[in-house]
């Protein structure tokens, strides 16, 4: 392309030169892809009011509680010693978008990005429900204020209000739980200030979001966008132009012999467009593959009775040169790292335990003589239950290097409390025969019943010999 033909990527196409927002009026899109991307959008917001109120043994099924440092997932409680979990399956995640937008593009923004959905499939449909299509939309923001602008402005606006305020409850139930937020509706916003703040600050976001800063949102806030120049190659699949066959441009006229390229230049693709690109000037940052211009455009050619496909999923690759999508180097080592790191987190969470135990030795104290030519140790435990049972638990030495001895617990035996933290001090006792060393290793089972729940290897410190 020549230097002339790539000016648009200097700019958005959303803000003007001042500075000034230029305001999309997105065409009511129709077609294949949209009526897959709204069956998507059900599936994704049934899930998404329904999973606040099913519980798993009184608890929430997904619960991201970041004041008291709670977390569940499908019914497991995380703590924040499970932290490092969280962390790693943060980065999986990562891996997982980086490779799915080096082979598809950002198939993720069009059709399951929280953002696409609520914009796209409730706030621009309730939209065109009370201000009708673009052009209607047009000519109400110019009129002036009449009786109808007054009606259909405020009727919008108490619409858009209410929505933002029933995500924000549900927004706030995935942090706090349902039930807080069932009380602040029963007790009343005095007695939960602690809810009801927050809740009023998320519905102000999002009202702002999706009254005004709209695609904003992904051109602007989403670092996604910006990261997509980086990820993509010529092989990614993306929502794409075939320039190659809808080249050159021109309207469909009897009197001009010479032959022209299947895009009659209709501006349909444009029209539709949420972010109000031109798909024609290729990949774009603005671009969310949300297949808008690919219903139009082929709505657009089966009337010209002209093949479909002209705006489709392709790569740079296969509209160039033909090729169909292969396998790279980098997707391959993509891959290669995405799957070792799902192996870990596996691994990780099938050997977690649900009662987590710290031994550590006294500080300050080495050994202490006993009568009977004995030797003893003390030592502090912290017990991590992370189950919604309380749990007894006592405490025994493992046979190691063949060293034999006794614990014994000071004051009352081990009870950890469910979802809680239990304490308590107790003495390690050995014959003083059989300690051969200053520093000897030993390992403490850490029992409930005969269940062998969480072990730990400390230091046994003895006189030297």
């Amino acid at each position: 392309m020549s230097e002339t033909s790539e000016i648009f990527r200097d700019s958005f196409g959303t803000i003007t030169k001042e500075g000034k927002r230029n305001w999309v009026y997105a065409k009511w899109p129709k077609g294949k892809f949209y009526n897959g991307r709204t069956v998507v959008s059900i599936v994704y917001l049934i899930v998404f009011f329904t999973l606040p109120w099913i519980k798993y043994r009184d608890e929430p099924l997904f619960l991201f509680n970041l004041v008291e440092r709670k977390f569940i997932l499908f019914g497991t409680i995380f703590w924040p010693q499970d932290f490092f979990v969280f962390a790693l399956a943060m980065l999986t995640f990562i891996v997982f978008i980086v490779l799915f937008t080096v082979v598809f593009g950002r198939i993720f923004c069009g059709w399951v990005c929280p953002q696409t959905i609520f914009m796209e499939m409730v706030f621009r449909k309730i939209e065109y429900w009370i201000d009708g299509d673009a052009e209607k939309q047009k000519r109400l923001n110019a009129m002036p204020w009449n009786g109808e602008k007054i009606l259909k402005r405020s009727g919008k606006f108490l619409a858009f209000f209410t929505m933002s305020f029933i995500i924000a409850n549900y927004f706030l139930a995935y942090i706090t739980g349902m039930d807080h937020v069932m009380d602040l509706m029963k007790g009343g916003l005095a007695t939960h200030l602690d809810v009801f703040i927050p809740l009023v600050i998320f519905t102000f976001v999002f009202f702002f979001v999706y009254w005004w800063f709209r695609e904003q949102a992904c051109l602007i806030v989403c670092p996604y966008g910006r990261l997509q120049g980086v990820m993509l190659d010529p092989n990614s699949i993306v929502v794409a132009y075939d320039y190659v066959r809808g080249e050159p441009r021109g309207k469909i006229s009897k009197d001009e012999p010479e032959k022209k390229g299947d895009c009659i230049d209709c501006f349909d693709c444009v029209r539709v467009c949420p972010t109000g690109i031109d798909i024609r000037n290729g990949t774009q940052m603005e671009c969310v593959n949300c297949t808008a211009c690919i219903d139009a455009c082929d709505a657009i050619m089966t009337k010209v009775h002209r093949d479909t496909g002209l705006i489709r999923y392709a790569s740079e690759n296969n509209i160039k040169k033909g090729e169909k999508l292969h396998m790279n180097i980098r997707t391959g080592a993509y891959m290669v790292v995405l799957f070792v790191l799902l192996g870990v987190l596996t691994t990780l969470l099938v050997t977690r335990k649900d009662i987590q135990a710290t031994i550590m030795r006294a500080q300050g104290m080495l050994y202490q003589e006993q009568p009977g030519n004995k030797i003893s140790n003390i030592y502090n435990i912290k017990l991590i239950n992370k189950t919604r049972k309380d749990i007894p638990v006592q405490l025994r030495l493992e046979d190691e290097e063949e060293l034999h001895g006794t614990i014994k617990m000071v004051g009352k035996d081990l009870h950890v409390p469910s979802e809680s933290v239990g304490d308590g001090i107790f003495f390690v006792i050995m014959d003083k025969s059989e300690l051969h060393h200053r520093k000897n290793k030993i390992e403490i089972g850490v029992y409930s019943g005969d269940k062998k729940i969480d072990e730990v290897k400390t230091n046994f410190m003895a006189p030297n010999n």
